[in-house]
């Protein structure tokens, strides 16, 4: 069976909408992330580092035949690589290839096109996983953590009345803290360290109204 050379992320676009993403995704590296167990996979990855095909399994309910496949799928799309600093036993260590990624903007995507639809499958899956992490904490937290994890850890809401530009200062702010943090210890992790997902929420409600400028007179 012919084989295919994976694809160099390094080659794909960076995002100027989001300075701190690496690369977009080309249309051929998301239509092979576009399958439900492909995105547990890469989010796993993610989330704890190198895992072999078994271990994969073992922690999503699936086989290990059905990960390796999936693996390999995502390896040609040059989404995952083999870890070479593990052991070179039978079972082969997959690692998620180093950089930040971001989906195509469905806008830019025509309506009903395959793309478009790879865009939803995996937002829809990104989405779905971190609403699973964070129920997850919320539900077994206090069973696995103790209290220097427990009251550090938040979930907060704050409502704000903001315009497109100032949510745009926010988010570009906030971008800056966080690239500060993984800079510092996303490729040399803290002894002691646990794997941290930031879930960030910023966005105008739908069912929102826009201020109105004041009439001459009124007090704000």
């Amino acid at each position: 069976m012919p084989t295919t050379e994976p694809e160099d992320l390094s080659s794909q676009p960076s995002s100027s909408r989001h300075p701190g993403i690496d690369h977009v995704l080309t249309s051929a590296s998301l239509k092979s992330l576009a399958h439900p167990l492909r995105v547990r996979i890469y989010d796993e990855l993610s989330a704890y580092g190198p895992l072999t095909a078994s271990g994969l399994g073992e922690r999503l309910g699936e086989s290990s035949g059905s990960t390796s496949y999936h693996l390999r799928q995502l390896e040609r799309a040059g989404l995952v690589r083999e870890d070479a600093g593990r052991g070179k036993g039978r079972e082969r260590w997959w690692e998620r290839t180093p950089g930040s990624v971001a989906i195509p903007d469905a806008r830019s995507l025509a309506p009903g096109s395959a793309e478009r639809l790879a865009v939803k499958l995996v937002e829809d899956e990104w989405f779905r996983s971190r609403d699973q992490n964070f129920r997850e904490f919320v539900v077994e937290g206090d069973q696995v953590f103790g209290d220097d994890w427990l009251d550090v850890a938040t979930s907060d809401t704050v409502n704000l009345r903001l315009t497109s530009a100032q949510l745009h200062e926010l988010v570009a702010d906030l971008d800056v803290v966080i690239k500060r943090y993984v800079d510092a210890y996303k490729r040399t992790p803290t002894p002691g360290s646990r794997p941290v997902q930031l879930q960030i929420n910023a966005f105008p409600l739908v069912r929102g109204e826009e201020t109105e400028a004041p009439t001459e007179g009124t007090e704000r």
